[in-house]
Formats: structure tokens, sequence, C-alpha cells
């Protein structure tokens, strides 16, 4: 059975790994150049908006249930499930969405670890907020996968 510190330590992770998502998707919105620049530099934007919005509520979120969340870029390089990947120069747009999907991904088996997590502490509040964020991750590999003119769950 699943305790609140262990909810307060996998919310930690996701506000580290928020952070670093939040980063590397403006890093693919200053870069992104081609064909798809127009569509690609908006929807970036459009997906480190939400992205800041649900670091934001997750912060909050762990607050409230007793925790302190990481705060500094240190930390969310420390404690992120996702790395941070400098930009080269040469990442065409097609390797920035599947480098978006593949966070994505790993951001995905953390939240249903984290609505797992929080359905053994009773948590119902916090487990809520982790199945709507999946739900939209879900949609969102879904349309960036067809973007790459893949199905959803291709690897």
């Amino acid at each position: 059975m699943a305790n609140q510190t262990e909810v307060q330590k996998l919310l930690n992770e996701l506000v580290a790994t928020y952070g670093v998502f939040n980063i590397k998707l403006y890093q693919h919105h200053f870069y992104v150049k081609g064909p798809h620049f127009f569509t690609l530099h908006e929807k970036f934007e459009e997906l480190y908006d939400e992205v800041t919005e649900q670091f934001d509520e997750l912060a909050e979120r762990l607050i409230a249930i007793g925790g302190k969340p990481y705060a500094t870029l240190g930390e969310f390089l420390e404690y992120s499930t996702i790395k941070e990947a400098p930009y080269n120069g040469k990442e065409t747009a097609e390797e920035m969405v599947s480098s978006t999907i593949s966070d994505y991904k790993i951001i995905d088996e953390r939240l249903q670890k984290g609505i797992i997590l929080t359905g053994e502490a009773g948590d119902d509040s916090t487990q809520d907020l982790l199945i709507g964020y999946k739900s939209g991750v879900d949609k969102t590999i879904w349309m960036l996968q067809a973007f790459l003119g893949k199905n959803p769950l291709d690897a």
C-alpha cells in the first residue's frame, strides 16, 4: 500500500520532468525549420503552454499535500526522468517530433505509475489530476505520431 510520502516523491519527479520537458519544447519551438515550420512552431508553443500549466498545477498540488517541489534547474536536471538535449544545429523537424513523442511516452509511463500509486494511497484528488493529464498525453502522442505517418502505438 502506497503512502503520501511516495506520492509526494512521484509528484516531485514529475515537477522536475515537466521543468526539463518545457525547456526542450521551447528549444524545438525556437529552432524548428523547413516546410512544416509554421505548423510545428505553433504546435510546440501550444505544447509548452500546456506543459507550463500542468507543471504549475503539479507543484501546487505537491504543496497542498505537504510536499516541497523542486524549484531549481539543477534539481530539475537531477530528478527528471527525461534528459535535456542541447540543440546541435542538425536536428530535423521530424526528429524534433520524434524526440517529443519519446519524452511524452516517458511521461505517460510515469503518469500511469502515479495513477496506481495515488489509488493505493487513497489520494483521489491527485489521482484525478494525473488521469486527466494522461488522457491528454495519450491524445498528443497519437497526434504527433499521425504527423509522422505512424499509428499511435508504433515505436
